[in-house]
């Protein structure tokens, strides 16, 4: 069981995971909160916090729900509400997500069989969201399937790219990768759109969505390994007073006095990533504030009104907390799933400039 002494015990990390269990739905999805709406990128994390929070029974009961819902071009709907589809929109983050759940998966247990029954969901995800891939090398963020006026998908979701989105889906992709390598399944096509998502990921952000003021679409690109190194510290370091709040945690919003602990988490894994393990214990520790009796996580804090707000406990958010703690005491062989040193670490780069396909120098060393 993960644990960080003086800041999060064993125990702790149990409750937490207990707590996600809790309000898992009967067919196996696991809303945002308790009788709320199911997406499944944050079903998917919560997954695999529960996986590595030992309840294994609910994690597996997760990804049949994952398997039992998805449609046949490999999508799944944008969102759901008690087992009925509230937006049938295809978001390609989204649908993507799996198989990072399921190369964690065989991180933490090495379970050959789970993989193989797993493998066609996450190639038929995959291969969706290749097929939306944008010109400059973006992958557009929703294909719209019929769907009704208020739609989180509305016109023109197919003509853009959001920068945190693509970034989820690059760490997607190497674990698709990692994954058809360990299926003996090769896929040409996925490191093509990878090289080309890398590319634009750290060359050409200004042709994404201006979503610049949400901390996503800062840290992203570090958290899902496109941008490492260097490259990543430079990246995080102007915009870190806009978005930090010293003892509070990080914006969501750079305009809103409201810290969030699953952008805090997933800030913490980013810097967990570059070696900077310092802030990142630092992070994790000040998140602490919003840490309920029962294990659970309050979503976020407005410090001016010195209220916790909204007035719910996530599933995404404890997910995020149990996964930081992981990856910063390296418990499980599932601990690497964000430092990534078990993913491809070379790629074809094809970028906007020539038009042309090289093999870009590995950021790091590993195997995948």
């Amino acid at each position: 069981m993960p644990a960080l002494p003086g800041l999060l015990s064993a125990h702790d990390v149990a409750a937490t995971a207990a707590s996600i269990a809790s309000v898992q739905e009967p067919d196996g999805a696991i809303p945002w909160t308790r009788g709320g709406h199911t997406d499944v990128w944050n079903h998917v994390e919560a997954a695999m916090a529960l996986l590595v929070g030992g309840q294994t029974e609910a994690a597996h009961r997760a990804y049949d729900w994952c398997l039992a819902t998805q449609r046949p071009d490999g999508s799944w709907p944008l969102r759901y509400a008690q087992g009925a589809v509230e937006d049938p929109a295809a978001e390609t983050n989204m649908s993507a997500y799996l198989a990072v759940g399921v190369w964690h998966h065989w991180l933490v247990h090495h379970d050959e069989p789970f993989v193989r029954r797993t493998w066609p969901a996450v190639r038929a995800a995959l291969d969706f969201v290749v097929g939306q891939q944008l010109p400059f090398g973006g992958i557009a963020w929703a294909e719209p399937h019929p769907v009704p006026p208020d739609s989180a998908a509305g016109p023109g979701a197919r003509e853009g790219a959001l920068l945190a989105g693509s970034s989820s889906i690059f760490h997607a992709l190497t674990a698709g990768l990692a994954l058809s390598e360990l299926m003996e399944d090769p896929q040409p096509d996925w490191e093509l759109a990878a090289g080309r998502l890398r590319h634009a990921l750290r060359r050409h952000r200004d042709l994404f969505l201006d979503r610049s003021t949400y901390s996503m679409d800062w840290y992203y690109p570090v958290l899902g390994g496109a941008v490492r190194g260097d490259e990543g510290r430079d990246l995080l370091a102007p915009r870190w007073d806009d978005f930090v709040v010293p003892g509070l945690g990080i914006r969501c919003v750079d305009t809103n006095p409201w810290v969030t602990g699953a952008e805090t988490c997933e800030l913490v894994l980013a810097l967990d990533a570059l070696g900077d393990r310092a802030r990142a214990l630092m992070l994790l520790r000040e998140i602490q504030h919003l840490r309920s009796d029962s294990g659970a996580y309050w979503t976020g804090y407005v410090w001016p009104d010195e209220a916790v707000w909204p007035r719910e406990q996530t599933t995404y958010t404890a997910a995020a907390v149990v996964l930081a703690v992981d990856a910063l005491s390296t418990t499980t062989r599932g601990s690497d799933i964000f430092r990534g040193t078990s993913l491809r670490t070379r790629l074809p780069e094809i970028g906007l400039e020539c038009g042309c396909a090289a093999v870009a120098a590995p950021q790091h060393e590993g195997a995948y």
